[in-house]
C-alpha cells in the first residue's frame, strides 16, 4: 500500500492486508457498524477512502487491542461519533476503560487479539444475534514466537476444550431410587 498516495482509495484486499485481518471480517464489520460505507463500484467492488481506513483502524484497535465488545464499540460510535474512532485509528489515545470492554482471558500471551475473535463473532445460522452472544477475546502471540510454540499452545488449549466437552457430554449416573 505504500506505492499509492495517502489520499488514494484502497481496495478491500489492500485494507485487509494493511490491517492484517481477513476480507470477510471487513464485510462483517460493515453489517455491525453502519458508519463503514465504502464506495461500491460495478460488480460490488469496495473502495475505501482514507477516512474509511482510519475508521477501520480505530475499530480494529478498539476491538482487538483494547478489548471492546462490538456492542460497546457501537455505543462509542453512537455517542462520540466516527471521527473519534477515526482519530483512534490514526493513533490518538483511547481514554479510560469503560464497561463496554470484554474481560480478557488470563493467559501469558500479550498483544492484539487476532481474527479468530472476529470469526467467532460472525453470526451463524440459528445462532443468537451478537449482542446476546458472549464476547471472547483471543490474544495473538507476540512476534518472535516460532510456529511450533504457537501450535503447541493451540493444541494444549484444544485438548482442554475436548476435556471440558467430554465432561459435559458424558452420561450422568442415575441416583439410586430414581
Amino acid at each position: 500500500m505504500d506505492t499509492k498516495s495517502a489520499d488514494a482509495f484502497r481496495t478491500i484486499s489492500e485494507v485487509a492486508e494493511d490491517l492484517d485481518i481477513p476480507q470477510h471480517v471487513l464485510r462483517f464489520w460493515e453489517t455491525r457498524f453502519t458508519q463503514i460505507k465504502p464506495l461500491k463500484r460495478g460488480g460490488g467492488r469496495r473502495y475505501y477512502r482514507p477516512d474509511d481506513v482510519a475508521l477501520l483502524k480505530g475499530i480494529r484497535r478498539l476491538l482487538y487491542g483494547e478489548g471492546y465488545t462490538i456492542k460497546g464499540l457501537q455505543r462509542i460510535l453512537k455517542e462520540q461519533g466516527p471521527r473519534h474512532v477515526q482519530a483512534i485509528g490514526r493513533g490518538a489515545p483511547v481514554g479510560p476503560p469503560g464497561p463496554e470492554r470484554a474481560s480478557a482471558p488470563a493467559t501469558g500471551m500479550q498483544g492484539d487479539a487476532g481474527a479468530v475473535h472476529a470469526m467467532a463473532a460472525y453470526p451463524q445460522e440459528g445462532e443468537p444475534h451478537q449482542e446476546f452472544a458472549p464476547q471472547h477475546s483471543r490474544p495473538v502471540p507476540p512476534e518472535g514466537l516460532d510456529d511450533l510454540t504457537v501450535l503447541s499452545a493451540v493444541l494444549t488449549e484444544l485438548g482442554e476444550c475436548q476435556r471440558i466437552l467430554r465432561s459435559v457430554l458424558a452420561p450422568q449416573p442415575v441416583p439410586d431410587g430414581a
